[in-house]
């Protein structure tokens, strides 16, 4: 990408991205607003620190790319209680992003 941030070329913010898009739109059962809210947050929260992390350097890129693993994992574990059709494939997605994240925060 011509012009582009350092982020938009790393695959685990584009799956996260996907990921944290599909939360956003999902559909939880009736009384899980506070869920959907949390898992939203959270799924967001991860690229969001992926795109901080990669427009920084040392120590603080590594700090950030830890916290992009925290919040996938939080993601991820939000999906467990949402019963939404779907969810086991975004959080197969999200144990991706949290393989990659891995070793991007060592």
């Amino acid at each position: 990408m011509q012009d582009s941030f350092p982020h938009e070329r790393l695959d685990c913010y584009r799956l996260a991205r996907e990921v944290a898009l599909w939360v956003r739109e999902a559909k939880f059962p009736p009384r899980s607003g506070d869920l959907h809210d949390q898992a939203v947050r959270a799924a967001t929260s991860a690229a969001l620190n992926i795109a901080e992390a990669a427009s920084r350097e040392g120590a603080a890129s590594k700090q950030h790319f830890r916290i992009a693993r925290g919040s996938a994992g939080e993601a991820c574990a939000a999906l467990d209680f949402c019963g939404v059709p779907g969810a086991e494939e975004q959080q197969a997605k999200l144990r991706r992003v949290g393989a990659m994240l891995r070793r991007l925060g060592q």
